[in-house]
């Protein structure tokens, strides 16, 4: 197989048993430096990645990516509305809804929440929600039946199961009683929603019609919601369509809700890479200073392939490979482990939150709970090549002062 000379000559130098223990030593501190560095940039990346495509895939998939919201609902003649905002060539579903807040009690458990009504037979046409529903209870989810579905969190709040009744109180129906007591209802508990996150904590749904009745909305809703192509261009199209209505609407986008999710995520990732920049750098630093010391330790037998008629060059390229060596094998055994970490990082954190008997990520704090991955190998690439770079990088000064030794005075010196 072949080999260049300056490879061969390299390797052994990085291979020698003869090296000083102090050379040895900062070679493996500069490997695994190298190593720990790409394995944890990996990790993280994949935790970023894993983060997006549950924004994407599981919330924004089921909150509205928009809406059009009446100024002063109820909102009367929706229907027309619904038709042209139906032929926007971006949304690909659009449904009436009905929203209020109520705060819901079960014995002396009480639970504020944001109570949707929406049409349970045309939900699936513009959110998740029905497939989070657990036990198939959206199959028998419909109106006159006093029916609701609560978040899960919500109902281990209020301690109540399917089949148990509640106390929704809501806002009276009739402006002119403002300041009389709520609007008081009974209803049972259908379904549960378990999304696994915030979510759960704050929502719950009812029929349409069911809360137009309760609210005195007659046929009116409170607004439209829209689902779309392109969930990064939603602002966009809400804006589009609301230009195409007759009445003035709020224009509403999952943006103004989670947008900061979004950005927070991008915003970690490029931090993330700076980072990545710097604790390889960091590392390479130690190649600069294993080489420096290998080129002093090696004088002779550089004075001596010299007498041999090596050239400035071969002996820059000897030193280089000794470098890069290292560079390479802390950047793949860091890959190795960073991408063995990284597939299997949420079971390794719920393994250790039942150790320790804590949860690190709470579904009533954050939009998820639960510290999810995502291994992309474009990251794995970047991360990899950019280490062997800079490890590249780390060795242009000590092979350029080891091919500037004269063999003359490092022989007289011996």
């Amino acid at each position: 197989m072949f080999r260049p000379l300056s490879f061969f000559i390299g390797r052994r130098f990085n291979r020698g048993k003869k090296r000083n223990r102090m050379v040895s030593f900062i070679s493996f501190s500069s490997m695994i430096g190298i190593a720990v560095g790409v394995g944890v940039i990996i990790i993280g990346l994949s935790a970023m990645n894993g983060f997006q495509q549950e924004l994407q895939e599981r919330v924004l998939s089921v909150i509205p990516q928009g809406e059009l919201e009446a100024v002063n609902p109820p909102m009367k003649n929706w229907q027309s509305m619904l038709a042209t905002v139906r032929k926007h060539k971006d949304v690909v579903g659009a449904e009436p809804y009905v929203g209020f807040t109520a705060l819901l009690q079960h014995d002396n458990a009480l639970k504020a929440v944001a109570m949707q009504g929406v049409v349970p037979t045309e939900e699936a046409h513009i959110s998740s929600l029905p497939h989070f529903v657990l036990d198939g209870a959206w199959q028998r989810f419909k109106a006159g039946h006093q029916q609701v579905i609560i978040g899960q969190g919500v109902a281990q709040k209020l301690g109540v199961k399917v089949g148990d009744w509640i106390t929704a109180m809501i806002p009276n129906p009739d402006p002119k009683f403002q300041l009389r007591a709520p609007h008081r209802i009974r209803l049972q508990v259908e379904g549960i929603l378990a999304l696994g996150g915030q979510i759960d904590h704050s929502f719950a749904m009812v029929p349409l019609k069911d809360a137009q009745s309760y609210l005195g909305m007659g046929d009116g809703v409170s607004g439209i919601v829209l689902k779309v192509n392109d969930v990064l261009q939603a602002q966009r199209i809400v804006s589009e369509v609301g230009n195409t209505l007759p009445v003035y609407v709020y224009l509403r986008s999952w943006t103004q809700q989670y947008g900061y999710l979004y950005h927070d995520i991008q915003l970690v990732r490029t931090i993330m890479y700076l980072v990545m920049v710097l604790v390889i750098g960091v590392a390479c630093f130690n190649i600069v200073s294993t080489l420096m010391m290998a080129v002093k330790d090696r004088s002779s037998d550089i004075a001596i392939l010299r007498t041999m008629g090596a050239s400035d060059g071969l002996i820059k390229s000897i030193f280089i490979w000794h470098g890069v060596l290292s560079g390479v094998v802390g950047s793949l055994v860091g890959s190795a482990v960073g991408c063995l970490v990284a597939v299997n990082l949420t079971h390794i954190v719920n393994v250790i939150e039942a150790i320790v008997g804590h949860q690190f990520m709470s579904g009533s704090v954050y939009f998820i709970d639960f510290l999810p991955t995502k291994l992309e190998w474009h990251d794995v690439v970047i991360v990899t090549v950019t280490a062997i770079v800079l490890s590249l990088l780390a060795t242009w000064y000590p092979a350029r002062r080891a091919s500037a030794l004269q063999p003359a005075q490092v022989l007289s010196s011996k």
